[in-house]
C-alpha cells in the first residue's frame, strides 16, 4: 500500500506538541519515521520498539537521513521499561496501544512532565453500526488517496528513494472505541478522544494538575 494511515495523521499528531518541548518518547516506533519529524523540530526524542529487526532498519535510515539530531532508538517493549517519572514533554503511540495491555497507559500518564501531552493514534475494530458507517466512508476515500500516492511515486520515484524495506509487526485490534473510551476516563481523566476517517481514532491527553 502506498497510502499510509498513520503517515497521513503526522500534521495532526505535530499539532499537539507543547511549545518548548524538550524531550519526548515515540512508543512503538516502528522504522521512526515520525520519530525523526519529532527530532527535526530540536527535542530529544526516545524512540523504543520490540523488533530488533524495525530498530536496526530505523537507526540505519536516520544514519543515512544525516541531521544534527537523531532520536535514540532502543529495542525494547515499554511495558518492561521503567520509564523516568514526570520527564516527557510529548509521549506518542502511533498504532501501536493495541499491541499491549491498554493499562499501559497509565506508565505513560506518570511519565509525563507537568503540562506533558500524550497522543495515541490508535486502532479499533468494527463493532457497532457507527463503527462500520465511518469505516464504509473511509473505503472510497482510502481507494483515491492510493492512486494519488502511487501516481505521484510514478511521476517522481526518487522521492521514494530511501524508504523503508522493513514493516513493523502488527496485529488486530481488540478493544472497541466504547471499551477504549470507558478505559481512558479512569487512566487518563479529562482525555478527549476522537473518530479519525482512516480507522483510527485519536487521543490527547493532558497533564494538567
Amino acid at each position: 500500500m502506498p497510502f499510509d494511515h498513520n503517515d497521513h495523521y503526522h500534521r495532526l499528531l505535530l499539532r499537539q506538541v507543547p511549545r518548548n518541548c524538550g524531550a519526548a518518547l515515540e512508543v512503538g516506533c516502528g522504522t521512526g519515521r515520525f520519530a525523526r519529524r519529532l527530532a527535526g523540530m530540536g527535542i530529544e526524542v526516545d524512540a523504543v520498539d520490540p523488533s530488533e529487526e524495525v530498530i536496526a532498519e530505523a537507526r540505519a535510515l536516520s544514519e543515512s537521513a544525516g541531521g544534527t539530531r537523531n532520536p535514540r532508538f532502543r529495542q525494547a517493549d515499554v511495558t518492561d521499561v521503567e520509564l523516568p517519572k514526570e520527564h516527557y514533554d510529548f509521549i506518542s503511540c502511533l498504532a501501536s496501544i493495541h499491541h499491549m495491555p491498554f493499562d499501559a497507559v497509565a506508565a505513560l500518564r506518570d511519565a509525563l512532565a507537568p503540562e506533558g501531552v500524550l497522543v495515541i493514534l490508535g486502532c479499533y475494530p468494527e463493532k457497532t453500526r457507527l463503527d462500520w458507517a465511518w469505516s464504509l466512508a473511509a473505503v472510497p476515500v482510502n481507494a483515491v488517496a492510493r492512486l494519488a500516492v502511487a501516481a505521484a511515486d510514478e511521476i517522481r520515484p526518487a522521492a521514494s528513494a530511501g524508504t523503508e524495506r522493513t514493516k513493523a509487526p502488527v496485529m488486530p485490534p481488540t478493544m472497541s472505541l466504547h471499551e477504549i473510551r470507558r478505559g481512558a476516563a479512569v487512566l487518563l481523566p479529562g482525555c478527549g478522544i476522537r473518530r479519525l476517517l482512516f480507522w483510527r481514532y485519536l487521543l490527547v491527553f493532558r497533564n494538567i494538575s
